[in-house]
């Protein structure tokens, strides 16, 4: 008997059917004897429904009511599902993340998990109930509702799995596991059946939507066994595991792209100590996160500070920028939205040369300029014109040789 922490995202939760299909699901584990705990989001599109609506009566409304509001998604699939789970004969019961209780900070829209109790969820397991927790969602120390961001229901649910010390966390979505790059953008993709938490944090942070970063982080630091499958199609999945038990790993596992950048350049900034940190000061300060930085000297003693921030934060970033521009004597703003990152992931960049020389040397041979690079020790990002993305995505899929066998079907 294993004690398994099952999330459904909001595809799989996206109708009275598929609810339904979930329920099922989740009766087959706890029919063998497992104690299934399950953590659900909001029904396909709820959120985009509850957020469009409060924006509708005040576009820029206090977070904390926000916070508020967006909850409710969760919560309805919480009840949803126990009721399937009891019209075919399982026990279940709902919990809210304050229920659980789920304490965070009280940094709204993009919460922290603090501490979790989970006392109530483990009895509820001892007793033949299925919890069905509310993901997304906690409660700060002053007693209001806190949401942890987009994707937060991966976070809870491996919280959750860390907290209870659960054998398996397993995240079931729309895809069978991790691939390759997007299927939607090269249909030679293949699914992966290893990946390491290093390199799934890499993607994560990269635009790999398959899973949200802090979920990564929570599961390689409580060590955490994690599983990508499918609602929809049986099958092993992707396992994400701690150790790298291949003598050679490969060049590149994987190939992550973001549409969802904005770039601003602080153009003819005088050259002195401490510019950076008045440019990026004032950004850091409006909780607006910073991706790829690129500095250049021009010889007249000014430097052009170029920057990339995520295009929900573009509008407050390009105001603050401006308004610093203009302390600092700079000569103006200069931004692009119609720009991507595209990212080569893999554990085997450590120990060859030469990756990122190839990468460009192929992005060169398709005509395609790149704009910023950015690397670590085991990916190298470029950002481009956006037009170019799936050409990108593609020439780099195959000269790296990620098709293999087992590739996706177009």
């Amino acid at each position: 008997m294993a004690l398994i922490v099952q999330k459904y995202g909001g595809t799989s939760m996206g109708s009275v059917e598929r609810i339904e299909h979930v329920a099922n699901k989740i009766a087959g584990f706890h029919r063998d004897g497992h104690q299934v705990i399950a953590v659900v989001s909001a029904m396909s599109g709820e959120t985009d429904r509850l957020l469009k609506l409060a924006r509708s009566i005040n576009p820029r409304g206090p977070q904390r009511e926000m916070d508020h509001i967006l909850s409710t998604g969760e919560q309805v699939s919480t009840g949803l599902l126990a009721l399937a789970l009891d019209k075919i004969g399982v026990s279940a019961k709902s919990f809210t993340g304050w229920q659980v209780p789920i304490r965070t900070d009280n940094s709204a829209a993009k919460a922290r998990i603090s501490d979790i109790d989970p006392e109530k969820l483990r009895r509820a397991c001892e007793a033949g109930i299925v919890p069905i927790v509310a993901g997304f969602q906690g409660i700060d120390d002053s007693g209001s509702i806190t949401t942890l961001g987009r994707g937060g229901s991966d976070t809870t649910g491996v919280a959750l799995a860390a907290a209870l010390k659960a054998d398996e966390c397993q995240i079931y979505t729309d895809v069978d596991g991790v691939y390759t790059t997007d299927p939607r953008v090269e249909p030679r993709a293949r699914r992966l059946n290893k990946i390491t938490f290093e390199e799934m944090l890499e993607m994560a942070s990269l635009g790999s939507k398959v899973l949200q970063i802090r979920a990564v982080e929570f599961a390689g630091k409580y060590k955490v066994p994690l599983r990508v499958v499918s609602t929809f199609v049986d099958g092993p999945g992707t396992l994400i595991s701690l150790e790298e038990d291949n003598v050679e790993a490969p060049l590149v596992s994987g190939i992550a792209f973001n549409r969802d950048e904005a770039q601003l350049t602080v153009a003819g900034v005088p050259d002195r100590p401490g510019i950076a940190a008045a440019i990026l000061g004032p950004i850091g300060d409006a909780n607006v996160e910073v991706d790829m930085i690129v500095q250049n000297v021009a010889a007249d003693g000014t430097t052009d500070f170029t920057f990339t921030v995520n295009r929900n934060d573009f509008d407050k970033a390009v105001e603050i920028s401006r308004q610093v521009a203009q302390e600092l004597g700079a000569k103006g703003v200069n931004t692009a939205t119609n720009i991507v990152k595209v990212s080569m992931v893999g554990v085997g960049m450590r120990s060859h040369a030469g990756i990122a020389s190839k990468m460009f040397r192929v992005l060169a041979d398709e005509g395609i300029n790149i704009r910023m690079i950015s690397t670590s020790e085991i990916k190298v990002s470029v950002v481009v014109e956006e037009k170019y993305l799936e050409l990108a995505v593609r020439s780099l899929h195959q000269a790296f040789g990620l098709e293999g066998e087992g590739a996706a079907e177009a």
